[in-house]
């Protein structure tokens, strides 16, 4: 089925963005909203300590969800109903992963839970309610294909979430299902660091990287609205590096 309305267009669609209250999923709802979607932007904080609000912002509507209880995703999807667009950018929560040799089997299993199943958990309560024409994106990042001492178990979840997509493209179709990769982006993601330090990483970014420049929410907004009205892409990783895969590591 062709895709309605204009090209780059998502007027009279329903998106939903799970991670959407924070960082690169913010950056992705409000992209969608622009768009002239109906947003639904899902998280597990409380909505009065979520981002303030911007341009656009009126289309967005915000859910509760917590992506490690299947309960909690069902019922989500339950009371959103029918959908158009998802998008999975919930990451797990800081310290959830490290070293190999200072990991558990329970550690490890904890950051392929929140990551990978939860995200599992979205585009299987999702799909069935997703109308002709939708699409199911999920997020992963460089290091699914240069992986860096002390991510190990980052780098393998996110390649089993590229794997996934690639499998659910052919299962799932026409439904579409992508992945967005990005790179070194500058976002909430960062907030551990101070702001000399913060500067600093921005300095080694833009002078390590092609395009000399750190990523923004907004490119990774960008993106998901190009896989969201593109009807003729699934299976796909649309890289969103600035070149990082190309380059020595940082």
């Amino acid at each position: 089925m062709e895709a309605k309305g204009v090209e780059g267009s998502l007027e009279g669609r329903r998106v939903v963005i799970v991670g959407g209250t924070s960082g690169m999923g913010l950056g992705a709802a409000r992209a969608s909203a622009r768009a002239g979607a109906e947003v639904s932007a899902a998280g597990r904080r409380p909505r009065e300590e979520r981002a303030a609000g911007a341009p656009g912002d009126a289309r967005v509507a915000h859910e509760t969800v917590d992506v490690t209880d299947e309960g909690s995703v069902r019922a989500m999807f339950e009371r959103i109903g029918a959908l158009d667009h998802l998008l999975i950018s919930a990451a797990p929560e800081p310290g959830s992963w490290g070293a190999f040799l200072e990991q558990d089997v329970a550690g490890a299993q904890r950051y392929m839970s929140a990551k990978f199943f939860g995200s599992w958990a979205c585009a299987r309560y999702a799909a069935p309610r997703m109308r002709a024409g939708g699409s199911i994106t999920f997020l992963t990042g460089g290091a699914a294909v240069r992986p860096r001492a002390g991510a190990s178990m980052v780098s393998a979840t996110f390649a089993a979430l590229e794997t996934l997509a690639r499998g659910l493209a052919i299962e799932l179709g026409p439904l579409r299902v992508n992945v967005i990769r990005p790179g070194y982006t500058d976002s909430e993601m960062w907030s551990f660091l101070d702001d000399a330090a913060r500067e600093q990483l921005r300095e080694r970014v833009r002078a390590a990287m092609p395009v000399r420049r750190m990523g923004t929410v907004e490119d990774i907004g960008h993106a998901a609205v190009f896989l969201m009205t593109n009807p003729q892409v699934t299976g796909s990783v649309l890289d969103i590096t600035g070149g990082e895969t190309l380059v020595d590591g940082l």
